[in-house]
């Protein structure tokens, strides 16, 4: 199997697609890795200049330069040195065939198809066995400059954030975080938000519990980052609560409060942030 799968340039301030590498394979992970590929390519003003997307059996390697971004899809047994010294080779090969001028001028999607030549032959360079950097540029002296400055480890929940505020799907308030735009509440949604403030105003004399309830409706209702980790943190929460009232209350008055916060838990990790796909095709 090539180790380097497909590979991507765009440019950089809207996304336009310049040229890519013509791609036959039907591997499922490839073409959901392609997908983020497509998704990205609007967010990518927004992201690190280097940076890495990791997948199960394939990652996502990118590097923007001079208003162009070089993207590339390979397998997770190459090594991130390797990788990132193929996008520099195609860095090195785009800027020797088209300047700047012509970059910016492009009205429309793939203008340099011609390119996709350039792009195999690297391609197939690097996948042979021993291939390795075909230009100026060596090994060590990416694993050097690699180490010297690590590229950002990003991650789906990352780049999804990214693309709401690319498509203006996030709307930022003075001294506050990004609210992306989750799905639809469901009616199971509705019945979890009215049973936690029934539990809330049985709690009034409990401000603890009055502010656990409150966060947990805060969590299912708008997006916060490490949302998972804060929902299951908050379940424990309220389960060592309710438990410290045992004998306070009885046994099923203690089964609906933590089956209201179980469940809450449950829907506010199953609500997902909400798709859009952008218009650009790879």
């Amino acid at each position: 199997m090539p180790m380097i799968l497909f590979a991507f340039v765009v440019r950089l301030s809207d996304g336009l697609p310049l040229s890519a590498s013509a791609d036959f394979a039907h591997n499922r992970e490839l073409q959901e890795r392609k997908q983020q590929l497509r998704k990205m390519s609007k967010t990518l003003g927004r992201l690190p200049e280097r940076g890495t997307v990791r997948g199960h059996d394939l990652n996502i390697y990118f590097v923007s330069s001079e208003g162009v971004s070089y993207m590339a899809v390979c397998h997770r047994g190459l090594s991130v040195a390797k990788a990132f010294c193929f996008l520099e080779d195609l860095c090195w090969a785009f800027k020797a065939c088209f300047d700047s001028t012509a970059v910016r001028l492009a009205t429309r999607p793939y203008p340099f198809l011609e390119f996709e030549g350039t792009i195999q032959k690297l391609k197939q360079q690097y996948n042979q066995i021993g291939g390795g950097p075909a230009l100026d540029i060596t090994l060590a002296e990416v694993q050097d400059d690699l180490k010297r400055q690590p590229p950002k480890v990003l991650t789906v929940e990352e780049l999804e954030v990214a693309n709401g505020l690319a498509n203006g799907h996030i709307d930022q308030g003075p001294g506050s975080g990004p609210n992306v735009r989750l799905q639809p509440v469901s009616p199971a949604g509705i019945l979890s938000l009215v049973l936690n403030i029934m539990c809330a105003s049985l709690n009034l004399i409990r401000g603890v519990h009055l502010i656990e309830y409150t966060f947990q409706c805060h969590l299912y209702l708008f997006h916060s980052s490490r949302k998972r980790f804060k929902s299951v943190s908050l379940l424990g929460v309220l389960l060592l609560c309710n438990g410290y009232l045992f004998g306070l209350r009885n046994v099923w008055q203690l089964l609906f409060h933590t089956s209201v916060a179980g469940v809450s838990t449950a829907l506010t990790l199953s609500r997902k942030v909400l798709d859009r796909s952008s218009d650009c095709g790879v």
